[in-house]
């Protein structure tokens, strides 16, 4: 790494292809993830990327895609930014694009810094980090998404009253997460009662990821907004 480079190169800690990609898929992969791929060869604005709608919303590891097509064909006014490293998931999230016609996603396969590194201050109405790897193993804690460090770039990309959620089913990563998102003077928690982190929020998207219910406890929900 040179003393230039943004950040350190991704490390996954896992496989980035997982199974064999189904052919249909394939081919979206060929033919529309470069129409839609978020470019990273020009310089990124919060105009350019909205191409005329009225908002920017980032979905960071938006897995198969599910949620990421769910709420796009929702909100037709917003541009919606999916990052993901996976491949099989860019492939899936593709398949939902393709399906619904959505002409407001577009894809980033690789690491989400790669986007809000280039982003300028106040760009984004909205971020999503829904059920992240928690690693829950005390040693490998600094594996996890959210930190102290993370935490401040989110909320510098956010406009003000920007929100973000975050949603985890493991009850150390859900204490993890809260301590450093309210650590940060600019972070508020929007709850007021335990129904509004244990309910899902009523825009929520449910994944089948979500169902299978991998985690120790049921989902906690985190809405926060940028003060």
């Amino acid at each position: 790494m040179t003393s230039s480079d943004p950040h350190p190169p991704l490390r996954t800690f896992g496989r980035v292809k997982s199974r064999t990609i189904k052919p249909a898929q394939g081919a979206l992969l060929d033919t529309l993830l470069p129409r839609i791929a978020v470019p990273l060869d020009q310089p990124l604005t919060r105009d350019g990327l909205r191409a005329g709608r009225d908002q920017l919303w980032l979905e960071i590891g938006f897995g198969g895609g599910e949620h990421l097509a769910g709420q796009a064909a929702r909100h037709p006014e917003a541009t919606l930014i999916g990052a993901e490293p996976f491949l099989n998931g860019a492939a899936s999230a593709l398949r939902h694009v393709d399906e619904a016609g959505l002409g407001n996603v577009r894809l980033h396969v690789g690491d989400a810094r790669d986007i809000l590194d280039r982003l300028p201050d106040a760009s984004l109405d909205r971020v999503f980090i829904l059920f992240p790897d928690p690693w829950p193993k005390a040693r490998h804690r600094k594996r996890r998404l959210v930190q102290t460090a993370f935490v401040a770039e989110l909320v510098r990309v956010l406009i003000p009253g920007g929100r973000l959620r975050f949603a985890t089913d493991w009850a150390d990563y859900a204490d993890w997460a809260l301590q450093r998102f309210l650590a940060h003077p600019d972070l508020s928690w929007t709850a007021e009662r335990a129904d509004d982190w244990r309910a899902p929020p009523a825009d929520h998207v449910t994944t089948r990821y979500q169902e299978k219910g991998l985690g120790d406890i049921a989902p906690v929900y985190l809405d926060l907004v940028r003060r």
